[in-house]
């Protein structure tokens, strides 16, 4: 089934009111969740209410269940001015727990996205060790890193050197992660290795655009806009098409298997679309397709051409 594009039109704001959802998670039951800084995570009623679970402090960020049934919670403290653990919210109850709080003896500020393995073990980004948001946006600091979170509860780093990591994928094998490089501008894959650690990386398709020496003060114009090459999340589909979103330009593209850019959303008004972040697919088909904002208080939903890879917790 060839990828096509999604009309504005076909676009709808779900979860309206939520601060800062950044990611969005359905869990085996349908029900649909986003990262809520107001809480640790809210329930997207069909009703569109919202019910807001737990209080995990700092900024939630990436979110995804685990095998559990329970969700795993990347917190950008950096973004809050606060510490960025690794945690872990029951739905059921709302309790948070730390699941990883420093690596190394260095306490974690930037946790930003994790991804679930089908052996419970949790890869997780961390942007940046700068003291501040903006310091780590600069072009060229390279201080991102990946940890790993094994079943047992362990931690150590398997990737280091990487600009502002952001979210992060597996493909369809589960063979290798996908990580987006917000301030390279590009895909990394690396290669997993028989005992979770991962093989040195290298660049998955293109450059996405332009990248400044320090992030934009300010509104820019929807064409200056359209120039920056900011990314942050990634998905895959079931045809091997790796989605991702533009954060400043308010784009949506697949990487398709061979490497080719196909548009799939673009708002550069930003009717709807406003610095898209997270890409999440759920429904009975894995054809709802929503998106997370770092500016809007709702997520965005819409109908997928094609059918979303299903992740750990959805097989």
């Amino acid at each position: 089934m060839p990828i096509s594009t999604i009309p504005l039109s076909e676009l709808q704001k779900v979860g309206v009111g939520l601060k800062r959802p950044e990611d969005v998670a359905v869990g085996r039951d349908g029900r649909v969740w986003a990262s809520d800084e107001q809480s640790a995570c809210a329930i997207l009623r069909k009703d569109g209410t919202l019910k807001r679970v737990g209080q995990a402090g700092g900024a939630p960020n990436g979110i995804n269940f685990d095998l559990q049934g329970r969700i795993i919670i990347a917190n950008f403290g950096i973004h809050a001015k606060t510490a960025g653990p690794l945690q872990r919210l029951d739905p059921v109850t709302g309790t948070i727990e730390t699941l990883c709080s420093d690596v190394g003896g260095r306490t974690l500020t930037s946790s930003n996205y994790p991804v679930v393995m089908k052996d419970g073990s949790i890869y997780c980004t961390h942007s940046t060790w700068a003291p501040t948001l903006a310091l780590g946006l600069a072009k060229g600091p390279g201080d991102g890193f990946i940890y790993r979170v094994d079943a047992q509860g362990r931690a150590r780093t398997v990737a280091e050197g990487l600009s502002f990591p952001n979210g992060c994928c597996v493909d369809p094998k589960g063979k290798s992660l996908y990580v987006v490089q917000t301030t390279a501008a590009n895909i990394m894959r690396f290669d997993i290795a028989p005992d979770g650690s991962l093989r040195p990386g290298f660049p998955y398709g293109p450059t996405f655009g332009i990248i400044p020496d320090a992030p934009p003060a300010g509104d820019l114009e929807p064409r200056q806009r359209g120039r920056l090459g900011y990314a942050d999340g990634c998905a895959f589909d079931q045809e091997g098409n790796l989605w991702v979103t533009m954060v400043m330009a308010n784009r949506i593209f697949a990487i398709t298997p061979s490497l080719q850019i196909k548009v799939i959303v673009d708002d550069p008004e930003r009717r709807i679309l406003n610095m898209p972040t997270n890409i999440t697919f759920g429904g009975p088909d894995m054809r709802d397709v929503y998106f997370g904002s770092i500016a809007s208080d709702y997520v965005v939903k819409a109908r997928s051409p094609v059918p979303g890879l299903p992740l750990a917790h959805q097989r």
